[in-house]
């Protein structure tokens, strides 16, 4: 448990006299179109019909005699009601994923339990089916509703397979323009979509809402829900109830203002939007709750955006009705810049109710006020019944990427207890009476030159990677990062087109923290008692996490490992190789009887650390217990050596060729070169042996198709021969060093874990994090 000083009384951190009464926001362009759009494999649809037609001119008489061939026909798929979501774990419902977190709960706990702790050595694999895109990390969690999987991929695509079998049933490809790439922080990605009767939505990278038959894959109705010049971008999964299709979007960074809006599942039309902060106050305020929030705002904030963009967390509780949605960070990030003169710049890094209906305000929770380490409070929102100090509270609970474990009173936003999970963050000091976070003067590093290394890390000690709640252990299970991230202001310093206002090549004048217990690992975390109960350290622990009523925790780990463990105690009771990494979430169903556990492998952990990775293996993957399926024999694989010509430019080309790297590549192609991403690692580029090759591609956009954009508005042709230099030089600087054995598919050599720290223990190794996904 954490050592900072703990306020007395319980009354909770919120704005007890600020319910909103009107607004129900601004209404962007909607579109309808009929079906049939996109890329759909009619065939597949024309087939399935041809059946049920064939079926049904046998008559009820000769059903019988053709069981068989049904039973290889999946049921309508996605009958997905508020009803049904509510009643997830009866008889009926058991054996589904109707939802991104299995059901409203958000809690991904699954209540089978045919596979558990005495048998599960024996799982091995049913089926595998292979998927495209391989070009991208897939964050996705799956739905599986009536013998049907439902997966989103990288662009924004979306499959469907046959559950008991894993053949194909049709893709959708939303034809997301290549080039919309550079707008994104942190890749082609997306987490998930929604099932509602008998479609199944999802959103896109260019900011779109679709909806599709969730049998034929043919389009019912499309909504821009983004402004389309903006940049901004969906990566986040809806969550739908009662009829309403509640969606944010991620780009904080992109000088934004953020948003939840809600859309009519049957037609696409919007309902409501409730914008995260407030804009211009001469224009005045959308919300009634802009207007006291604008007075937490100092300097021309909105000519930045402000951020706060909602990109991932969206929780509906049928208990009380409300929406609940975490908010962004910050743009930029330092406060004292894109703030100066103070202020906790409501709602920024926030947990907000919102009446689902409606959109009306009723409560907030600022996890951090004043946000300046890129604390989005985007983690997932759970809800559950706990019995504190003898009593039942109806609660949510959340594991920020600020450190903080909170547990609020759902109906009022209480907050009952606000815990450190990691052993220390040096952002805070402690907390006031009300719950609000005593900020530590040293970390505003907007305020001095000196530079603050920040823990937990700007990644976040939990970042999107869902986490998982067993009601029956009454624990969570959180994928937990600890360490420190360097953080150094510069007014209007730029990253590519992200105003960050943080200098990327420059380190704060202070070493980095020694941590005790530094690195990754699946933390298991008693909510009611406040305190660590068991933890597995791992290479990374950015993979989402799943539990089951067998008593068994699922998550993978780098560079390609699936595994299960003991929800009570944490023993490690089985492990596959997946041949790829795993990052988004896995799931449990029932078909026919048969238990069966589902994750897709092709992800890649995260950005700016070393090394060459070589290219993903993308399936999605199926297990059963006495599974007898195999994989492919993995290729075998040597990176290629590294070429580069020799080097060139004086000093000051070096320099600034540095400079603009570090401002336009270095979020994607990595710091210094290295990339652990799904973006080509520019060190091994043929174009530094041509300096017109090189132009042509980053100023002429010749490689714009595949994402990779014309950077002509921000970068001279002397610019991009600077930038030549550079990288050359980082080449010719690898090519001269020690190299170690080059990995095979799926990722690169793991990380050894750290061992837990003993008690009185010394210091592990400073550790730095790279920033998280959107």
């Amino acid at each position: 448990m954490s050592s900072l000083p703990k306020p007395e009384r319980t009354s909770g951190f919120v704005r007890r006299n600020g319910r909103a009464n009107g607004g129900a926001g601004q209404r962007v362009r909607h579109r309808q179109r009929a079906p049939p759009c996109g890329t759909v494999r009619p065939e597949v649809g024309e087939r399935l019909d041809m059946r049920i037609q064939i079926l049904a001119a046998l008559g009820a008489a000769s059903l019988a005699a053709v069981a068989g061939f049904a039973s290889l026909v999946p049921e309508a798929g996605a009958s997905v009601d508020t009803k049904r979501l509510i009643e997830s774990d009866a008889p009926a419902n058991a054996g589904q994923w109707l939802s991104y977190g299995r059901d409203y709960t958000e809690q991904r706990y699954s209540p089978l339990a045919q596979i558990n702790v005495d048998n599960v050595n024996q799982l091995g694999l049913a089926w595998y089916a292979d998927l495209a895109e391989r070009g991208g990390s897939y964050e996705t969690t799956p739905l599986v509703v009536d013998g049907r999987i439902y997966v989103t991929a990288p662009w924004s695509k979306l499959y469907a397979f046959d559950a008991r079998t894993g053949r194909q049933l049709w893709k959708y490809d939303p034809k997301v323009p290549g080039e919309y790439a550079v707008r994104l922080c942190c890749g082609i990605v997306n987490r998930g979509a929604a099932a509602w009767k008998d479609k199944v939505i999802w959103g896109t990278l260019d900011g779109r809402l679709i909806a599709v038959n969730a049998k034929t894959g043919r389009k019912i109705w499309e909504t821009q829900v983004t402004d389309p010049d903006a940049w901004q971008s969906i990566t986040g999964a809806p969550r739908v109830a009662n009829g309403r299709v509640f969606i944010g979007h991620a780009g904080s960074e992109f000088h934004q203002r953020g948003y939840l809006a809600a859309f009519d599942a049957e037609t696409g039309k919007e309902l409501w939007r409730w914008w995260v902060v407030p804009g211009d106050p001469s224009k005045g305020f959308e919300q009634p709750e802009l207007e006291w929030a604008a007075k937490t705002w100092n300097g021309e904030w909105w000519k930045t955006g402000g951020g706060g963009a909602p990109w991932d967390a969206i929780t509906y509780d049928p208990v009380t009705d409300l929406v609940y949605v975490g908010t962004g960070n910050g743009a930029p990030w330092p406060a004292e810049i894109r703030s100066p003169g103070g202020g906790d710049n409501l709602f920024l890094s926030s947990i907000v109710a919102l009446e689902a209906k409606t959109g009306k305000y009723r409560w907030h929770y600022q996890a951090t006020p004043a946000d300046s380490w890129d604390f989005d409070n985007t983690q997932q929102i759970v809800t559950a019944d706990l019995v504190i100090d003898g009593e039942k509270k109806h609660v949510l609970m959340q594991a920020s990427k600020n450190g903080v474990f909170y547990v609020i009173e759902a109906a009022t936003g209480k907050v009952i207890s606000a815990t450190l999970f990691v052993p220390t963050a040096n952002w805070l000091t402690g907390f006031d009476e009300n719950f609000k976070p005593i900020i530590n003067p040293e970390a505003n590093y907007g305020a001095h030159d000196r530079g603050f290394h920040v823990v937990p890390s700007a990644g976040g000690a939990h970042s999107w990677h869902p986490m998982a709640f067993n009601p029956k252990t009454g624990l969570m299970y959180i994928p937990t990062n600890y360490g420190s991230f360097p953080l150094v202001a510069e007014a209007g310093a730029k990253m590519g087109n992200q105003l960050l206002s943080i200098n990327v090549a420059k380190r704060p004048v202070d070493p980095p923290p020694r941590l005790e217990g530094a690195g990754s690992y699946l933390l298991a975390w008693d909510p009611v008692k406040r305190k660590e109960v068991w933890r597995q350290y791992q290479g990374s622990s950015r993979s989402g996490v799943m539990t089951t009523a067998g008593n068994l925790v699922f998550q993978g780990s780098p560079p390609s490992t699936f595994a299960a463990y003991r929800a009570d105690t944490g023993e490690r009771v089985w492990s596959t190789d997946t041949q790829a990494n795993i990052v988004g979430g896995s799931v449990s169903y029932e078909v026919d009887g048969v238990q069966y556990i589902a994750v897709v492998a092709a992800g890649q952990p995260g950005f700016g650390g070393g090394g060459y990775w070589a290219p993903n293996y993308a399936r999605l993957l199926v297990y059963r217990l006495g599974g007898k399926a195999t994989l492919p024999e993995k290729v075998p694989y040597t990176p290629p050596p590294l070429d580069p010509p020799p080097n060139f430019g004086d000093a000051e080309t070096l320099a600034r060729g540095q400079t603009r790297y570090n401002e336009h590549c270095a979020a994607c192609h990595g710091n210094d070169g290295r990339v652990t991403s799904v973006f080509p690692d520019l060190r091994y580029a043929g174009a530094l042996h041509s300096a017109e090759a090189f132009k042509a591609i980053v100023i002429d956009g010749a490689m714009q198709a595949n994402g990779m954009v014309s950077f002509a508005k921000v970068l001279t042709p002397e610019d991009a021969e600077a930038i030549r230099a550079y990288i050359v030089s980082l080449a010719n600087q690898a090519r001269n060093a020690p190299q170690g054995p080059g990995p095979g598919p799926g990722g690169a050599p793991p990380v050894a874990p750290a061992p837990p720290p003993a008690p009185g223990a010394g210091a592990a190794a400073p550790t730095s994090q790279p920033a998280p996904h959107q």
